[in-house]
């Protein structure tokens, strides 16, 4: 459970109209005319206290167990996200955090196991994460995964503005894939991008190179929901 900082109750108990109060209360204080809810996915804990999280309304007071076997059983998407871990880049958990909103099937980091979390606002709790310690070893169990399986391997494509890319507005992202994303600032390593099978860079208008890496990754992915995700 995240409850409001303090700054926002102070805010809030001085009568600012501007902030809204985020989440539920207990179930007794915010539903007195109707019964508890009685099922195995509901957090004692959050019925008694509250839930403050950001979380869909319809998985107020389910624990996070309950929360990703739902997302599970009721279909993640067929694209995952693959982040290069080699600067602690805080993007990395506003990436996370966007995989979980467009329900990725899987997020990879590659490199160092331990990742700047700051911006991931504990969404990776509803994700499958699995670590690699190098692009070879990525996307050698990428194609294991695929052979026991009995599927094709995702492909592969990797999101950079260097020579030789496409332009995602003139690119059909594959059902099956994987986007590949790099630090803030270098990008992919050269490896990352020799591997990849598509290259793909968003175009822009602007005086600067590139976009931030956690904006690049959800232009991406929503990109991949136009094409080919459910809408409505």
């Amino acid at each position: 459970m995240i409850p409001p900082s303090e700054f926002t109750r102070r805010v809030m108990a001085a009568g600012n109209p501007g902030l809204r109060e985020i989440g539920v209360g207990s179930w007794e204080e915010e539903h007195p005319d109707e019964p508890r809810p009685i099922g195995e996915q509901y957090d004692e804990e959050l019925l008694n206290e509250g839930d403050r999280r950001n979380v869909m309304d319809r998985y107020r007071y389910w624990s996070v167990e309950a929360i990703k076997k739902d997302l599970d059983e009721r279909g993640r998407y067929g694209f995952e996200v693959a982040v290069e871990n080699w600067t602690h880049d805080f993007n990395i958990g506003s990436i996370v955090r966007t995989a979980n909103a467009f329900t990725a099937n899987a997020v990879h980091i590659i490199g160092p196991k331990k990742w700047n979390r700051k911006g991931s606002l504990m969404t990776e709790l509803y994700q499958h994460v699995h670590h690699h310690a190098s692009i070879d070893e990525f996307i050698d169990n990428l194609t294991a995964r695929a052979e026991q399986e009995g599927k094709p391997r995702p492909r592969i494509i990797a999101l950079d503005i260097v020579p030789g890319a496409q332009p995602i507005e003139r690119y059909d992202f594959p059902e099956n894939c994987v986007m590949i994303f790099g630090a803030e600032g270098p990008g992919l390593t050269s490896r990352a991008l020799e591997r990849a099978d598509d290259v793909v860079y968003i175009s822009q208008t602007g005086s600067v190179r590139s976009l931030n890496a956690g904006a690049a990754a959800a232009v991406a992915m929503h990109t991949w929901v136009m094409q080919h995700g459910v809408i409505g």
